[in-house]
């Protein structure tokens, strides 16, 4: 999985040092349960929790729109990871989010985004989990410009 490998040696790698700049980009298009989703990974940022919430979506997945991230389970979930569930349950009940949700998803499509996952390195696209050498690669020669 891109966020548990390949994520985190480009941080280790790139990011930590300052070469690189990582930004995540919601692309809520599966239904529901991905708008939610995509909206609560928002109210765990919030909290400053965003990757945290982020992996522990992605750990408890079990296919698309299958009841595993309803809002009820989203909220339950919230508990788990530590999170403020009153700040939380407010932040998902008053879809604090849910435009900003959809407004990244539709830069995204603007972008040539089709799947998930999709990356731009330097504005070239990537699509598909990738390994770290094959990112290692794309960054390198852009690094060396």
């Amino acid at each position: 999985m891109f966020a548990t490998g390949a994520l985190r040696q480009i941080k280790d790698e790139y990011v930590e040092k300052g070469s690189v700049r990582f930004g995540y980009w919601n692309y809520a298009i599966l239904g529901d349960e991905s708008q939610w989703a995509a909206q609560a990974s928002e109210c765990a940022a919030d909290q400053g929790k965003f990757w945290e919430y982020h992996d522990f979506l992605f750990q408890h997945q079990s296919g698309e729109n299958q009841g595993a991230f309803s809002v009820d389970n989203l909220k339950k979930f919230a508990g788990e990871v530590g999170l403020d569930t009153k700040a939380f349950t407010n932040c998902m009940d008053t879809e604090k989010f849910k435009a900003a949700v959809e407004e990244s998803s539709y830069i995204a499509s603007q972008l040539g985004v089709r799947s998930t996952p999709s990356f731009l390195v330097n504005g070239q696209p990537i699509v598909g989990a990738q390994s770290f050498e094959n990112f290692k690669a794309l960054i390198d020669q852009f690094l060396e410009q």
